[in-house]
């Protein structure tokens, strides 16, 4: 089944700061990974630690797509929520410019 994706307005602005080439590269992963089967782990997309940003994590080279999955049961949808996009340097995670700590 197909999931629903959803940009939170924090993760539009993020998506916005990033070069056109770099929204490109994420929006394709996003339409390629993430349409079908969110949850399923993979060499890319993991589960997160406990954090309060969100509890997976999509991997596209040094981009990364934080995101949670809800699937509600009326009415019945599958939704995936993406929370954030940031650009990992090394062992830092920039998020709309700012470093931030996982």
């Amino acid at each position: 089944m197909r999931y629903w994706l959803e940009f939170s307005p924090a993760s539009q602005r993020h998506l916005r700061a990033l070069t056109v080439r770099q929204q490109q590269i994420v929006l394709t992963a996003i339409e390629q990974q993430l349409l079908y089967e969110p949850m399923t782990e993979t060499r890319n997309r993991k589960p997160m630690r406990s954090n309060p940003l969100a509890s997976w994590e999509l991997r596209i080279a040094n981009l990364r797509v934080y995101y949670d999955v809800v699937e509600e049961v009326d009415p019945p949808l599958q939704i995936v929520r993406i929370r954030a996009i940031s650009v990992k340097e090394r062992n830092k995670i920039f998020i709309g410019g700012e470093e931030v700590d996982l």
